[in-house]
């Protein structure tokens, strides 16, 4: 409540600053996960008391709140939301008008403004609440016009797995409108099961499915509907590297590819090495989809994405959306006469073995700090020279350091990825 309170004051100043007549707007909406009903109401009521009006509209995919905060002219979208993380956590996500990530200084606005006190403004100037009915329609509508007009899915078998999540009305309407016989899976949420054996970090049961239903492809979304796996026919899944791919290859075939593709320090070194024989220009941001979203705009590009399954295409969404990037998949993989493979559109990709071990950490735990932890990393990488790759990063949902090392030789990565998290598990310990 004081969150959506100090959100509310700080929108409202600066949108009544421009237009004093009108009262501001915000849109919520939420995965799942049961305690979004008592976060969707403390938000509600906090907005509310700052004198800004709320429309709410239930369970939507994450993009899908960005899409209608710009399409209806909002000042601020709200997720409420933990992602990909298990039902017993949650998290707040904020959207600025045009359906952007909020900027730093508006950000440091609201954490200023949750350090005030909170003073209710007077009844005449409440908020007001209301439910939006055709929410849904409307976002559906939208992610079929990202496809091309002159294509179809027909003839297509596809296995869905929603997570039991935020998309799991939407996401089958989709792909069923545009042709696709779709079998779904992770489609009966009880607020609890998100996320728990299925989705995108948990592709086990699609592909299972996929074989067993004889499908062409298998798609699984995540809580939220940002991130996107996808399944080959055999039942091999393909994450957000193969999937960029993919996308930039086709692009590029048809003239389509503006610039080149933003990847993180995750991207597997093959996907790097795949792009430089086709000449496709390619950089590395810092892990997270703002920093891909960040670098895209500073390069003029407008295709990016992470090995987890997000992924951007600027020039059909703000921000990155699972079920968008299933269609450009489908559209590399869907030509007029046939459907390829995905096996067959990553032929030229070599990815290098890849090794990732999360270590808990206790709150507050830096691994910059830790002498033994940067030692281990000087010495890993002057083994390894050009041969692979060392990567730390704390993770940003979850009190964890991940420890990634990817190279030619198999054994010797695992070998280092194990011993320099058992240092940073050391070093954690020692400071708890």
């Amino acid at each position: 409540m004081r969150l959506g309170y100090a959100a509310g004051k700080v929108l409202a100043s600066a949108d009544r600053r421009l237009r004093p007549e009108l009262r501001p707007t915000v849109l919520i909406g939420k995965d799942t996960r049961i305690s979004g009903y008592m976060l969707e109401s403390a938000l509600e009521a906090g907005f509310s008391a700052s004198g800004v009006d709320v429309v709410l509209i239930g369970p939507m995919p994450t993009p899908g709140i960005a899409y209608l905060t710009r399409a209806l002219r909002l000042q601020a979208g709200v997720v409420i939301s933990a992602s990909h993380n298990p039902y017993e956590d949650n998290g707040i996500k904020f959207f600025a008008a045009g359906g952007i990530k909020l900027q730093d200084k508006v950000e440091r606005a609201i954490e200023a403004a949750l350090e005030e006190p909170l003073k209710c403004v007077p009844s005449a100037e409440l908020g007001k609440a209301r439910r939006m009915e055709d929410a849904a329609a409307r976002y559906i509508e939208f992610c079929k016009s990202t496809f091309p007009s002159d294509m179809d899915l027909r003839g297509i078998k596809l296995v869905l797995d929603c997570a039991h999540g935020a998309s799991y009305v939407i996401a089958p309407h989709v792909f069923h409108e545009l042709g696709a016989d779709v079998v779904t899976i992770g489609n009966q949420p009880d607020g609890t099961n998100i996320n728990d054996g299925v989705g995108a970090t948990e592709t086990a049961a699609l592909q299972k499915a996929v074989v067993e239903h004889q499908a062409d492809f298998g798609i699984a979304l995540d809580g939220d509907g940002d991130r996107l796996i996808m399944v080959d026919r055999d039942g091999t899944p393909y994450d957000g590297d193969k999937l960029l791919y993919i996308i930039a290859r086709q692009r590029q075939k048809e003239g389509n590819l503006i610039g080149g593709v933003v990847g993180t320090v995750m991207t597997n070194l093959g996907i790097e090495h795949a792009f430089e024989k086709h000449k496709i220009p390619f950089a590395r941001a810092a892990v997270g989809d703002r920093y891909v979203l960040e670098m895209l705009r500073e390069k003029g590009w407008q295709l990016g994405g992470e090995s987890s399954g997000h992924i951007i295409c600027l020039d059909k969404h703000s921000t990155g959306d699972g079920i968008v990037s299933a269609l450009q998949v489908l559209h590399a993989l869907r030509t007029h006469r046939s459907i390829t493979s995905m096996a067959e559109n990553t032929k030229d990709v070599t990815t290098y073995p890849q090794v990732l071990i999360n270590v808990r950490v206790p709150k507050g735990f830096d691994h910059r700090d830790s002498l033994p932890v940067q030692a281990a990393l000087v010495e890993a990488e002057c083994e390894l020279r050009d041969q692979g790759r060392v990567v730390l990063r704390a993770s940003g949902t979850e009190p964890v350091v991940r420890v990634m090392l990817e190279g030619r030789h198999g054994e010797k990565i695992k070998r280092w990825a194990e011993r320099i998290a058992e240092i940073v598990e050391q070093a954690a310990a020692a400071t708890a």
